[in-house]
């Protein structure tokens, strides 16, 4: 791999993570294209690390707090452990620690309850997953999917809720969705923010939520790559290119990040829309045709 090749693929990478467009239904397109492939396991690993790089720099102190917070949270747990079991052992009734006691705290809550069914229903969908992967109709239809939720997304009501008024439902809700939105041509950022929006978060918290949210997912993926990626890095001649590529994925991913918190408050999803229904009838159109 050379440093443009590098570089094109953390670009591509950086766009279609963020925006609502759906990264996996435009490389099974281009797949058909042009024979596009994925890039190789070590490869990728350094491409989410950027964008996970974008993440923690637009929302480097949210991140620090709830880190901080999610240890003091798991302490106040195990504190709380002790003292039932001491109390069931009979000694002096001792009050139990509030274990949610700020906002961060609920909001560290919410990523754990979001993150549950996103995992369970990829784990269950791996295979169907699969599948539609290599039917530009299945594609092209959630194409069209999506372009309807960014719709639902522009037209919902303005919301107020923030972490503290956020139920556990409603983060089920959103994990649910995340979950579905590994099919590809599903976009996993703008269906995330379409439920948010018509759950009634307000929208900046809807795209902060969304995009913390994928940390968890990202990093899962991540990890699961590192022995090939591990493999692939002693085989490499040239760590270089790798370099350059992950560089791209985080300078555009920042952007992109910043370009949807301004989209999405102004209500402009619909232009996204338009572009997902093009891409959903071209892939339909390319499926027939090829």
């Amino acid at each position: 791999m050379g440093y443009l090749e590098g570089i094109v693929m953390g670009i591509v990478q950086g766009l279609t993570e963020f925006l609502p467009v759906s990264s996996s239904g435009h490389l099974a397109i281009f797949e058909k294209l042009f024979g596009m492939k994925e890039p190789g396991a070590s490869f990728d690993v350094l491409l989410h690390v950027g964008t996970l790089v974008a993440v923690f720099i637009v929302y480097f102190s949210d991140i620090k707090k709830l880190i901080i917070e999610g240890f003091k949270l798991l302490g106040d747990f195990f504190v709380n452990i002790g003292l039932l079991v001491m109390n069931l052992a009979g000694s002096k009734g001792t009050p139990y620690r509030k274990v949610i006691n700020s906002s961060y705290r609920k909001f560290v809550m919410l990523v754990i309850v979001s993150t549950i069914p996103t995992g369970i229903i990829g784990v269950l969908i791996k295979d169907t997953v699969e599948v539609a992967k290599t039917d530009l109709v299945i594609v092209g239809v959630c194409l069209l999917i999506t372009a309807c939720l960014l719709i639902i997304c522009d037209l919902a009501e303005e919301g107020t809720k923030k972490p503290k008024n956020v139920t556990y439902i409603d983060a089920a809700a959103v994990g649910i969705a995340q979950g579905a939105a590994t099919l590809p041509g599903i976009s996993r950022s703008g269906t995330t923010i379409a439920v948010c929006s018509k759950l009634g978060f307000d929208r900046k918290f809807a795209v902060k939520y969304s995009f913390i949210l994928s940390i968890p997912a990202i990093l899962g993926a991540a990890v699961l790559e590192i022995p090939d990626f591990m493999e692939d890095i002693e085989k490499s001649n040239s760590i270089g290119p790798y370099i350059a590529g992950t560089i791209a994925a985080a300078v555009v991913g920042y952007i992109c990040i910043r370009f949807l918190l301004k989209v999405v408050s102004s209500r402009k999803m619909k232009y996204f829309a338009g572009y997902c229904t093009l891409a959903g009838i071209a892939s339909i159109i390319i499926h027939f045709v090829m």
